[in-house]
């Protein structure tokens, strides 16, 4: 049974301590608090998209100890001493785009853009497991994370030309 604070019969607030974009956060959250709500209201990392919050549509994909995952299906508490990439740590501190990033905006791999970070961070993840991935393999990376606007081409050329440009190819 969870133990109860002052409040009455809510149950008491965990503590959680995460690196999020290579900076440290501690925080105390609700224990129904979703890493998703996290990131948006106490992190205010807003790029990180909430569509579903059924774990069906990709939107809120981030990267958690180098794996995707769905933040709206995660705890905060579950990311507990996790390190979490968002879409906000994709680029450069300088400001310079990830290649994943360039690939989007060369290629024009988004319209709306609500789906842009889930997929972009999908792509990030198997690309970091799978440098040289076909057409085949992003495609079969991707049909998690749903899009209304693009028909998905321009996404896989982007995929297919930032795997290049991150194996050094041109």
């Amino acid at each position: 049974m969870p133990a109860e604070n002052d409040i009455g019969n809510r149950p008491a607030l965990e503590h959680v301590r995460l690196t999020v974009n290579g900076r440290l956060f501690e925080a105390e959250v609700e224990p129904r608090c979703h890493l998703g709500d996290f990131l948006r209201h106490d992190l205010k990392l807003t790029g990180t998209h909430i569509g579903c919050e059924h774990g069906v549509c990709g939107a809120c994909t981030v990267i958690v100890d180098g794996a995707p995952v769905r933040s709206c299906l995660m705890f905060a508490g579950q990311a507990n001493g996790a390190t979490v990439t968002t879409i906000e740590g994709l680029a450069a501190p300088d400001g310079t785009l990830h290649p994943i990033q360039q690939a989007f905006w060369d290629r024009h791999g988004l319209q709306c853009g609500f789906c842009t970070p889930g997929m972009m961070m999908t792509i990030k993840a198997v690309l970091a497991d799978s440098p040289d991935a076909d057409e085949a393999a992003i495609r079969d990376a991707i049909s998690g994370n749903l899009c209304r606007c693009t028909g998905y081409e321009t996404i896989v050329d982007a995929a297919l030309d930032a795997a290049r440009a991150m194996r050094g190819g041109v």
